[in-house]
């Protein structure tokens, strides 16, 4: 076995595999200080770990799901104040129209009473003349009883 390459020598391959053999002895510590040692942890100590964990992210599920429900909330208000706001603006034109109709209504209703009661009459006879006819001619009237029994409607 030639481990004479690649800047190896077996001097050294021998004392690397003297660490692997033997372990390091405690007394050859390399940095000396004061350091506080750790502990192992305890079946306990490892159970309260995963319950913090479980519940962290319990908690972390439960924000987020809280944010995407107001988020859903408020969007859902501001569709609503939407449509409320177009619903009051329906309503006012609606009044706006209801009252032009009872207008003409109205003034249908009166024009139905005028012809019941033939206030307006049209001329029974046309006469037509020209300027030069100087022929008088005898246009006679018709007569009509007066009804006074009519109850005036004008209005709704």
């Amino acid at each position: 076995m030639n481990l004479n390459s690649a800047r190896v020598r077996i001097e050294q391959v021998e004392s690397y595999n003297h660490y692997a053999t033997e372990p390091v002895a405690s007394d050859n510590t390399v940095i000396d200080g004061g350091f506080i040692q750790e502990k192992p942890i305890t079946i306990q100590e490892m159970f309260v770990r995963r319950i913090n964990k479980a519940l962290g992210f319990c908690i972390t599920v439960a924000i987020s799901v809280t944010f995407i429900s107001y988020y859903t909330a408020m969007n859902c208000e501001a569709k609503l104040n939407k449509l409320d706001s177009e619903i009051v603006r329906l309503n006012a034109e609606n009044q706006d129209l209801q009252a032009e109709l009872d207008k003409f209504q109205s003034f249908n209703n009166v024009d139905n009473k005028v012809e019941e009661f033939n206030l307006l009459k049209k001329a029974d006879k046309v006469l037509e003349i020209t300027a030069l006819n100087t022929d008088k001619k005898d246009v006679s009237q018709v007569t009509k009883p007066i009804n006074n029994n009519f109850d005036w409607a004008i209005g709704y």
